[in-house]
């Protein structure tokens, strides 16, 4: 009788060291998961620094990468978003500048032969000094923000997306309009696979209905046409001046004619500067009315869904993961 007390003994330690070798075994496991590769970088230097060109001064800017993602992440999402927002901004951010280390952009290298990335956005992505936060958010704005933004970049510390073990185009817009995000291909004419339509939270934002007034001389002018030598009761009640010849799955207008010119959404967007391709449009005397939902491109992340995602408890992998689709995270080393 004496014995039984020792052997529940022996059989507790036996339980509790099956499972401690357990953990030892799943906690490895479940980092390798977090963390799929580890990817090597090489940067001149001793520590990891990329070479900037300053579009506005057109000097060459030399700081560290983890300090650059500071100053893009202030630029290119409100810095009133919510943290776990900001996270996979910095992420997405940082993707998209070590990628630019490996593969150099020939647009920079146009410019200056020993620049890695540039500040203007329509280069690359947007970047802001300390003296540009303070300008926007005022002094105590500006110790709030950045504090919260210097968390974001150091919560996510060397963290990138890759796709089949690779690096991948982090591509992101300012709002899809509370719908779906684009496939690639219906903006780059690209199948790229993890940039695949998604829905996205039905979010209210700034660009939720943008409308745009663009009389005809100017249309004429940026797309080359001639309607204003055409009646304005024509305009209005005839598909053979004006018309949306295609649509992307998405609704967002794809391909459209303006007399005898046919142009894509996304160079119209651009000639007219649209707010987005996602658009009605009504003739009103001797300008064109175009009301336009979102702001971007459409494609990958979008910024105010994962605002409401990050609001709804979701974290910046869940955000990613979403938005990139058959993503995996990296670790890169320096």
């Amino acid at each position: 009788m004496a014995l039984w007390p020792r052997r529940r003994k022996r059989r507790g330690f036996l339980k509790w060291g099956i499972l401690f070798i357990l953990l030892l075994i799943v906690i490895p496991w479940g980092i390798s998961l977090l963390f799929e590769d580890e990817l090597e970088i090489k940067i001149k230097g001793d520590t990891a620094r990329v070479r900037v060109l300053n579009h506005q001064t057109n000097k060459l800017m030399y700081l560290g990468l983890e300090e650059y993602l500071v100053g893009v992440v202030a630029a290119e999402m409100p810095a009133s978003f919510p943290e776990e927002a900001l996270k996979a901004q910095a992420v997405a951010a940082r993707t998209y500048a070590v990628k630019r280390l490996q593969i150099p952009d020939p647009r920079i290298k146009n410019l200056n032969q020993d620049a890695d990335l540039s500040t203007n956005p329509a280069i690359n992505q947007a970047w802001i000094s300390s003296e540009e936060m303070k300008n926007r958010w005022g002094v105590w704005g500006y110790r709030a923000y950045k504090k919260k933004i210097i968390q974001a970049v150091q919560e996510t510390a060397g963290q990138v997306l890759v796709y089949q073990g690779q690096l991948i185009d982090p591509v992101y817009h300012s709002s899809c309009g509370g719908g779906r995000t684009e496939n690639s291909e219906d903006v780059w004419k690209f199948q790229i696979p993890y940039l695949r339509s998604v829905a996205c939270v039905d979010h209210q934002d700034r660009y939720r209905e943008t409308v745009n007034t663009i009389d005809l001389a100017r249309l004429d002018k940026a797309l080359g046409t001639s309607l204003q030598s055409i009646p304005v009761s024509k305009l209005q009640t005839g598909k053979n001046y004006i018309q949306v010849m295609e649509k992307t799955g998405t609704g967002r207008v794809k391909t459209m004619r303006f007399g005898n010119t046919v142009i894509s959404g996304t160079e119209l967007r651009s000639k007219l500067g649209l707010a987005s391709t996602w658009f009605d449009w009504q003739v009103k005397g001797e300008s064109i009315l175009f009301v336009t939902r979102g702001n971007g491109h459409g494609v990958g992340m979008c910024q105010y869904g994962a605002a409401a995602m990050a609001e709804q408890g979701k974290d910046y992998r869940q955000i990613l993961t979403h938005y990139y689709t058959g993503v995996g995270f990296a670790k890169i080393s320096y």
